[in-house]
């Protein structure tokens, strides 16, 4: 019955990240820096608050954007936080992470023939569903612009079919974030075009030495921000994402997800809203954590001669393969892992343009970090 499977369907693939890491996941005595998934638990009052929501019998459909209580928790954290202001009744929807968030956002605003332009390397999970709408993603080659997605290196892929721009900040894979000003000339060339603004901002508490701030503050009915718990608040599995948009993006956004998910998980709310309100500022003691690695990271990456650009946001390294290795990122890889126990992402799984680097994750002990570095180094020696 293959045959009859959509054909846009047939042509996606599991995303590269994952192929890896399911590949060295069973492995005896493997370091894994692959999967972006802080090390840290969920904070424990978050925890109790899912506990009693169970106690409790919280257990029905809530509204479909979510409980109000928690799309103005949210709304207050935007607020506080970026100074973003959202109407709690119209300009949130509360979906199962940001991942849903991205689908539904596309499925809305796409249609055959339009085009969306991506940084080049980028997360892979914007692609797929690009293409599933019958659209056609554009990627923008940062390499030579210290991975930076700024209006001078997209205004030449904007065209009269250009639909949507992601704004993928705090990166992933690189860490790098946009300042005010690069936003800011983004959102005045943007200002009255028939164009949409995805900003991925999943990381945005997740940032050292500055302020996230978003581009919505300067183009808030063009813009739809994807934000979330999973990164800030170590609640990957709980599933709570943010999409925050003017009310009449929301309007149709809200019909997707419906008819999707009806709503999201309603114990995950709960404990949602704890995190918003009680933990407002628990990602405060992670990002320390993070930034500690990072500088050590990159000073060890460095020392061993390796390129890579200081992250400013994330728990991530781009790091290019040293250029007396004629392999490819997923052969380096594999052998990395093969013979030194260490897993990396390929660089190709986050476009053509991320060939010829591998990403590491520091969201994982420093112990695992010094070891893990240590081996990657040996590999590289005898090279």
């Amino acid at each position: 019955m293959e045959h009859l499977i959509n054909n846009r369907v047939k042509s996606i693939e599991i995303s590269g990240i994952r192929k890896f890491s399911n590949m060295v996941a069973n492995v005896e005595g493997m370091i894994s820096f692959t999967i972006g998934q802080p090390d840290f638990p969920t904070p424990e009052h978050v925890k109790q608050a899912g506990i009693k929501a169970i106690e409790d019998n919280f257990t029905s459909y809530t509204h479909n954007a979510g409980t109000l209580e928690l799309r103005m928790a949210a709304c207050r954290f935007a607020a506080e936080k970026y100074n973003l202001n959202y109407n709690p009744e119209s300009e949130i929807i509360v979906t199962l992470g940001a991942s849903e968030a991205i689908d539904i956002a596309f499925r809305t605003i796409l249609t055959e023939g339009t085009e969306v332009l991506l940084p080049g390397p980028v997360y892979p999970g914007y692609e797929p569903v690009i293409k599933m709408m019958g659209a056609k993603p554009v990627h923008v080659d940062i390499r030579d612009n210290q991975f930076r997605f700024t209006l001078e290196t997209m205004k030449p892929f904007i065209t009269e079919k250009t639909r949507c721009i992601v704004l993928p900040y705090p990166s992933n894979p690189t860490g790098v974030s946009l300042t005010d000003a690069e936003l800011k000339e983004i959102a005045d060339f943007v200002r009255g075009k028939d164009i949409f603004i995805l900003a991925d901002e999943i990381y945005s508490e997740l940032t050292y030495n500055h302020v996230h701030t978003s581009i919505a503050g300067y183009l808030k009915e063009q813009t739809i921000v994807i934000n979330g718990l999973s990164k800030s608040h170590s609640m990957t599995g709980w599933r709570i994402g943010f999409l925050y948009a003017h009310e009449t993006l929301v309007k149709h956004i809200l019909k997707v997800h419906q008819y999707n998910v009806s709503c999201a998980n309603s114990i995950a709310q709960k404990a949602a809203y704890e995190a918003l309100t009680v933990g407002i500022n628990d990602a405060l003691v992670m990002r320390k954590e993070y930034q500690s690695r990072r500088d050590y990271v990159y000073k060890r990456l460095l020392g061993m001669g390796l390129q890579t650009v200081l992250p400013d946001g994330a728990f991530y390294f781009f790091v290019k393969i040293p250029d007396r290795i004629a392999m490819n990122s997923f052969d380096f890889a594999l052998e990395l892992a093969n013979k030194a126990k260490v897993a990396v992402v390929p660089g190709s799984a986050f476009s053509d343009y991320g060939e010829g680097y591998f990403r590491i994750s520091f969201a994982c002990s420093l112990i695992n970090l010094q070891e893990g570095l240590d081996r990657i180094e040996k590999f590289l020696e005898n090279k």
